[in-house]
């Protein structure tokens, strides 16, 4: 990756909005202002899954956010892995790039090393898991664009380069996919399990 376009292209997406622009940013960036959008995919995936969906749906949200957690941390040293690549040259956030002194728009100063974006990460990983499994045109729509601003959010109060938020959403992709793929593996076994008591029950009455 071109380190010069990608500080680039950081700098025109990272821009003074304002005191009103910097709230509204730094509520997309904060894991507590989308509880209503969390609690709608749960009610969402009961009413189409029933009670034994929703909850495979929790179980397999908890292991791909929890994993995407994870891997973002090892490149940047945090969090129970991160001692897994100790030799990896983590990067710096753009608000504590040398080169860019003086360049960036920051609101709230954060932690040294911004790669792997965890928000884009686990927030990639919550819409490729949720979308399959809600199948509603609107809802895919309502996660892209939840998904669009929590990642802008994260350049424009500059913690993270694009190509930070590429490859964490790369990572979510990844994990999402694992996922939503054991999920529907775990929902046949539950099926299928259900079939086969259905006999036994009707021999009994």
């Amino acid at each position: 990756m071109d380190c010069a376009f990608d500080h680039d292209l950081f700098l025109a997406l990272n821009f003074d909005g304002g005191a009103t622009m910097d709230r509204i940013m730094s509520l997309c960036s904060a894991p507590a202002a989308w509880a209503w959008l969390y609690a709608l995919i749960l009610w969402l995936v009961w009413r189409r899954a029933g009670w034994r969906g929703a909850l495979l749906f929790v179980v397999a949200a908890a292991v791909a956010l929890g994993l995407s957690d994870m891997i973002a941390g090892i490149f940047k040293h945090a969090g129970p892995l991160k001692n897994l690549w100790s030799s990896f040259p983590a990067r710096l956030r753009p608000m504590h790039t040398p080169e860019l002194e003086g360049l960036v728009h920051t609101v709230r100063m954060g932690g040294r090393y911004g790669t792997v974006s965890a928000h884009a990460a686990t927030m990639t990983a919550l819409a490729v898991l949720s979308i399959p499994t809600v199948r509603r045109a609107w809802f895919a729509a309502l996660m892209i664009a939840a998904t669009a601003a929590i990642c802008y959010s994260r350049i424009y109060l500059g913690y993270h380069f694009p190509f930070d938020i590429l490859l964490g959403a790369a990572t979510g992709a990844v994990t999402g996919c694992a996922a939503l793929a054991a999920m529907r593996a775990a929902a046949k076994r539950v099926v299928a399990a259900n079939r086969g008591r259905a006999p036994s029950a009707k021999t009994k009455s």
